[in-house]
């Protein structure tokens, strides 16, 4: 089933509960998974001879001052033997059906959270794309060429690329002609269902995931222009790692740039990790030479480097960024472990025009996407999967400490398009 059959199958109610009710699916999975359980500790029971086999084992204690010193010593042969051959199956069928049932409310509020922070993040986004297609349709009266020129105006005004619009207004021309569609909401339902499968079938190889190493040290590297959320970003995905029981350390990098030294400082005391610093207008590889060897001798698991981002300047902010890479791999030869380059979303296609000069200049691995939420641009996440094909791999949706947030293809698609698929009787 493709995203749009999954956003149809959401929207025309089948998936309510199971989305919207942590509660009904925690007792659906308790139904689902009690009776497989009670089935074995049941017979676990009646080879043991326990009532209750879910029940703890009771004290021994509890039962002396009413037995007989006759009882006694068969009572604690009987707790012994007891404790010795079924003590531990026991303790692991009542604690895996709780954690079992912990685990199931867990990812059902971790979906919820998840959901409602995409659901809120894309609001502005969502609201002018609905905006934009009802402008257009308000003065629909046939699908003529006019139609489709106006079409690709909407939706290179929603950001979602040039390249893409256009696509979208061929095949959908085509599709109109085959089924002779002429309804608002099969149109609308269509372009809908084009742009979701577009980006779909664009992602399919493509890893969202942070390339964290297992044991190791990883090194992430920052690259972007100032301005763009760089330094908070790096700040917050500091917090996060560091309270996951990481060991984390920073590197201020960017020399250049007045206060990015004392802003990135001030960003570490915030999430409790030390940062690495030499003196403004020093020499950046200088600083995360000492970041790397004190991340080694502290056997740090990952290492977080702030670049400067004079893009004004391409051939200099290259001949930099390579030398940071030679002294970083000269210590650790499979690092950076990641280049992310950091978009500020309200910016739209200048946050491409960038990200395609930042792809010229350095191995960009993957995006930060930053203040999604403040902007009516979340379109050009469709854009940049389209058309520069860098997976998203962080997104903003906040400005808190810990709405930094991984970046969820299926989040981001529900998001985006909920309530403008219409659904028929």
């Amino acid at each position: 089933m493709g995203f749009f059959d999954k956003l149809k199958k959401t929207f025309s109610g089948n998936k309510k509960e199971e989305k919207n009710n942590s509660v009904p699916l925690e007792e659906e999975k308790k139904e689902q998974l009690e009776p497989e359980l009670d089935s074995e500790s049941k017979e676990i029971a009646t080879k043991h001879d326990e009532p209750n086999d879910l029940e703890p084992p009771k004290e021994p204690v509890a039962k002396s001052p009413l037995d007989t010193n006759q009882k006694e010593e068969p009572l604690e042969e009987v707790v012994e033997v007891k404790l010795d051959k079924t003590e531990e199956p026991l303790a692991s069928k009542t604690v895996t059906h709780e954690e079992v049932l912990e685990n199931a409310t867990e990812e059902a509020e971790a979906e919820a959270f998840v959901e409602k922070k995409y659901d809120k993040g894309l609001a502005k986004t969502r609201k002018t794309f609905s905006e934009r297609m009802n402008e257009l349709f308000a003065n629909f009266r046939s699908v003529d060429e006019d139609f489709f020129e106006e079409l690709e105006e909407t939706l290179i005004g929603a950001d979602v690329g040039f390249e893409t619009a256009i696509r979208i207004s061929e095949e959908l021309k085509q599709e109109v002609k085959l089924k002779n569609a002429k309804k608002k909401s099969a149109i609308q339902n269509a372009i809908i269902e084009k742009l979701v499968n577009i980006y779909e079938s664009e992602g399919i190889e493509e890893n969202n995931a942070l390339n964290l190493q297992q044991n190791e040290l990883t090194i992430i590297l920052f690259v972007g222009v100032n301005g763009v959320g760089k330094t908070t970003s790096i700040g917050k995905l500091a917090y996060q790692y560091k309270n996951e029981g990481k060991k984390v350390l920073l590197a201020a990098a960017d020399t250049f740039r007045a206060g990015a030294i004392d802003q990135l400082v001030v960003w570490g005391e915030r999430a409790g990790v030390e940062v690495v610093h030499g003196d403004a207008g020093g020499d950046p590889a200088s600083v995360v030479f000492d970041a790397v060897r004190k991340a080694k001798e502290q056997q740090a698991d990952i290492l977080l480097v702030d670049t400067a981002g004079r893009l004004q300047n391409k051939v200099h902010l290259m001949k930099e960024l390579e030398k940071i890479k030679r002294i970083i791999q000269r210590e650790v030869p499979e690092a950076p472990h990641e280049v992310l380059l950091v978009l500020d979303a309200t910016t739209g296609q200048n946050a491409m025009v960038q990200a395609k000069q930042f792809k010229e200049t350095t191995d960009v691995t993957g995006l930060v996407l930053t203040k999604l939420d403040g902007t009516a641009k979340g379109g050009i996440v469709l854009a940049i999967r389209n058309e520069l094909h860098l997976p998203v791999k962080l997104v903003g949706l906040g400005e808190g400490i810990e709405d930094l947030q991984a970046f969820n293809p299926t989040e981001f698609v529900y998001g985006l398009f909920k309530g403008l698929i219409t659904i028929e009787d």
